[in-house]
């Protein structure tokens, strides 16, 4: 696909997200606490719960026999292998980070992944090595989920999306549109391969790093809302940090109790 076929798609993605959306209701931006002890208040509203069981036992099965066994596998490797994949996948994202810190009109999380890209692209070995820490630019996360909560819209109702997991319509949304969206274009095998490598290394990196999480929830007695109600507490909690423009995570550290940031 050309460049010039690429840019009607974008904005065709956009509308249809939007269009999305407003289907699934907008609200006005609800308070939140400046500085919650716990996490940050939220809501579940999940009326196809039948429908999203079923399309959460997929995604189970999917996850016991291949996934999770590739992540436990992962877990083998070297620590430096498994670094230098954490940093190469994620600097990959750094571009849908950067348009999203615009598009929340945060421009000094903005300056931070973009000067994250530049450096670790060019000093990191394509983001091998995080050097960008090293000068003091911590990395952050940023998403259109993330985008859209800020600009105001409501969560909607919970939807469990075929291998993507557990989102609520907002999220689900943004998931779909940030897949839509090449920052980089089709121009080059090269890069192709290079993200494809990214994609797939950092799907299995991230889901080795929640093996303990899930192993804990696969302890209580219904996997199926553990999954849910975690998910919507950590999207909460990030949503919080997007309104609030900061750098670091939301923490839901409180006396004696744990941290998640």
């Amino acid at each position: 696909m050309s460049t010039s076929d690429s840019a009607p798609l974008s904005a065709r993605s956009a509308v249809l997200a939007l269009s999305l959306l407003a289907a699934g209701g907008c609200a006005q931006r609800e308070p939140y606490p400046a500085n919650a002890c716990g996490g940050v208040a939220y809501q579940v509203s999940d009326p196809l719960e039948p429908a999203n069981r079923a399309v959460f036992a997929f995604n189970r099965s999917l996850d016991d026999y291949l996934l999770a066994p590739l992540a436990r596998g992962y877990t083998t490797l070297p620590g430096f292998a498994q670094q230098g994949m954490h940093n190469f996948a994620g600097n990959f994202g750094e571009p849908k980070v950067f348009v999203n810190d615009l598009l929340q009109g945060n421009g000094e999380r903005a300056m931070t992944s973009l000067s994250r890209f530049m450096f670790n692209t060019t000093l990191g070995m394509a983001g091998l090595f995080d050097v960008s820490a090293e000068m003091g630019l911590a990395r952050h996360t940023s998403d259109f989920g993330q985008t859209f909560a800020v600009w105001g819209f409501a969560d909607g109702p919970i939807v469990e999306l075929p291998v993507l997991g557990t989102h609520n319509l907002r999220d689900a949304t943004g998931r779909v549109l940030s897949l839509a969206l090449d920052p980089f274009g089709d121009n080059s095998d090269t890069v192709d391969t290079l993200e494809s490598v990214a994609a797939a290394g950092g799907l299995v990196d991230r889901r080795a790093a929640a093996l303990p999480l899930t192993d804990w929830l696969r302890e209580l007695p219904d996997y199926y809302l553990a999954v849910r109600d975690y998910t919507a507490q950590q999207r909460s909690n990030f949503v919080a940090q997007g309104k609030a423009g900061t750098l670091g995570g939301w923490s839901t550290r409180c006396a004696g109790g744990s941290a998640h940031e």
